[in-house]
């Protein structure tokens, strides 16, 4: 059984990789479309990024631009870390694609609503997407089966000493999303960290196929400001979510009760969970915490290898 998905993203780097992650592994997941949502970049930006991640593979998959910024607030971008195009590096020629004429939540709910099977959204980027569109149709929930998402930590920030990027840009809506009932695996800085990729495994990359290349000078750009921060290798944080999906049985992980911390000073966009032994609050989250990276960098290396021989038997007919 394929498993059918939405994924919603603002690339981004590691959504780039996340989103061809999925594709190669079009056997086990069953990718009905991308949504777009302000987060790395500015909307207009990242939906381009998207549409010329999926032209440079020829994947027709369809695409919907969704909210521009977070329910309350300004956009807080990620330019620091992704650049002026929020996916700086290499040159990909220009989209063969142009975005559906929907909007994220018209889009999300029509899927939803029209598969005989339950939906699985896989979000990488500020909730805000999927929380208009089980605040505006809350009755849709019955038909998500899950959501694996990539935001949030357990046990430490990355914008702010407590506050991860995706949930710090639109924590009202993360709590939303949280609070919704939905069953939620949650691929936070606990685990996406330590599934990291080294300088001498992006230099074999670039010694392989135009897809794998490609991975690998976006990953050129991505580590300057992982080593700015003081990282030792870039960590791969959307692509959790989606090799969660792929292969569960590589991560290790808890069940606990989160929910986002919307009005605190120092603490706002904080993912909050109760470790305690006893708690009278039911865990509503899995929590990923540790994984295989050796396994994980295995999977990414084989899904991009596929992507490279179907890239080049295509350019060969």
């Amino acid at each position: 059984m394929r498993t059918p998905i939405i994924i919603d993203c603002d690339p981004g780097h590691d959504d780039a990789i996340a989103i061809l992650l999925a594709i190669a592994n079009s056997e086990k997941l069953d990718l009905r479309g991308i949504t777009t949502v302000g987060g790395n970049q500015i909307l207009d930006k990242i939906t381009e990024n998207a549409l010329k991640v999926i032209s440079f593979v020829n994947a027709d998959i369809p695409v919907a631009k969704g909210a521009a910024g977070p329910l309350f607030g300004k956009l807080v971008t990620g330019e620091e870390a992704h650049g002026e195009s929020g996916m700086d590096g290499p040159l990909l020629p220009p989209s063969k694609f142009r975005p559906v004429e929907e909007g994220a939540v018209e889009f999300m709910l029509n899927i939803i609503r029209s598969s005989e099977e339950k939906i699985t959204l896989v979000p990488m980027a500020p909730l805000t997407n999927i929380a208009l569109l089980i605040t505006a149709y809350p009755e849709i929930k019955e038909r998500i089966e899950k959501i694996s998402l990539m935001g949030g930590g357990i046990s430490y920030g990355n914008v702010t000493s407590t506050a991860e990027f995706n949930i710090y840009v639109d924590p009202e809506a993360a709590r939303i999303v949280f609070e919704s009932g939905i069953p939620i695996t949650m691929s936070g800085l606990d685990v996406t960290d330590k599934a990291a990729i080294f300088e001498d495994e992006i230099v074999a990359l670039k010694e392989r196929g135009p897809v794998s290349t490609m991975v690998g000078e976006l990953l050129d750009f991505y580590s300057i400001f992982g080593k700015k921060m003081g990282y030792v290798g870039s960590a791969l944080h959307d692509p959790c979510a989606v090799a969660w999906l792929l292969h569960p049985e590589l991560f290790e992980s808890e069940h606990l009760y989160v929910t986002v911390e919307t009005e605190g000073k120092l603490t706002r966009g904080m993912t909050v969970a109760d470790k305690r032994k006893k708690t009278d609050r039911p865990a509503n989250v899995e929590v990923l915490v540790g994984v295989d990276r050796e396994a994980f960098m295995k999977l990414i290396f084989d899904s991009l290898e596929k992507l490279d021989q179907e890239l080049l038997a295509a350019e060969g007919n």
